[in-house]
């Protein structure tokens, strides 16, 4: 199973990489977007490490890294099944799990990529500070980007079709943010608004993320693991239940 797992993954890295406005959407765009806005809101914000702007900024970064793995993931996913090339795979002796967690794996390798891509621009326009624990930083982040591609084969077992995958899954993940307490704390919201950012994943991933960010021990944020773990296995048993090989 672990060298079918292999291939397959190593034969979807391949594919993925020949698709050159993938690579520009899922690597080069969110480093892009945090240099620019990092740069920007140095220039008019308060500088030093601790301020909301060397903290806000990396994070956004790391939250437009994972949502941008989930919607490349719902993309292929819908193109694959309208393509026939997803009940070619099943009838292979390949397992189901093993076809898509080929899938996940890809997203997390370009994750980890993207995310040393953002931290050597970042060190190099001192948008990161030399202090931070990257290696518990990027732990958090594949543990959010986990939890968010469960969200995102949820909405590829209902998408309809390639060309409504990526529009039908902005619209879903990326408001999201606006509720997130990213930059505007839960608790300054509306009622309505600081109810619904507790029921979406991106407020713990973003408090999570925050957390380590700043040095909290993991500990700090059990509350948070939790609800991204309760919410990975809701995903994850509907997707089971709804997704769709053909």
């Amino acid at each position: 199973m672990l060298r079918g797992l292999g291939k397959l993954t190593w034969l979807e890295l391949k594919i993925f990489l020949r698709e050159p406005l993938g690579v520009f959407g899922s690597v080069v765009i969110p480093v892009l977007l945090f240099t620019v806005l990092g740069r920007t809101l140095r220039s008019s914000g308060p500088p030093g490490a601790g301020s909301s702007v060397d903290v806000d900024v990396p994070i956004f970064g790391a939250i437009l890294i994972a949502l941008n793995a989930v919607l490349s993931l719902v993309t292929i996913i819908a193109i694959y099944r309208e393509g026939g090339i997803l009940k070619r795979l099943r009838a292979t002796p390949l397992r189901p799990h093993v076809i898509l967690t080929a899938h996940v794996l890809v997203k997390l390798l370009m994750t980890a990529v993207t995310l040393a891509a953002t931290y050597l621009v970042g060190v190099r326009y001192s948008l990161i500070h030399g202090d931070v624990r990257m290696g518990a930083f990027a732990l958090a982040l594949l543990f959010v980007t986990v939890t968010i591609l469960s969200m995102g084969f949820l909405i590829a077992s209902v998408v309809p079709t390639a060309r409504f995958a990526q529009p039908v899954g902005s619209l879903l993940l990326y408001p999201m943010i606006a509720v997130s307490g990213l930059f505007v704390p839960l608790h300054s919201l509306p009622p309505v608004l600081r109810f619904l950012g507790r029921l979406l994943p991106l407020s713990y991933a973003v408090s999570l993320l925050k957390g380590i960010w700043q040095g909290h021990p993991w500990s700090a944020h059990l509350t948070d693991m939790l609800a991204l773990v309760v919410i990975f296995l809701v995903c994850t048993s509907l997707s089971s239940r709804l997704f769709r090989w053909s």
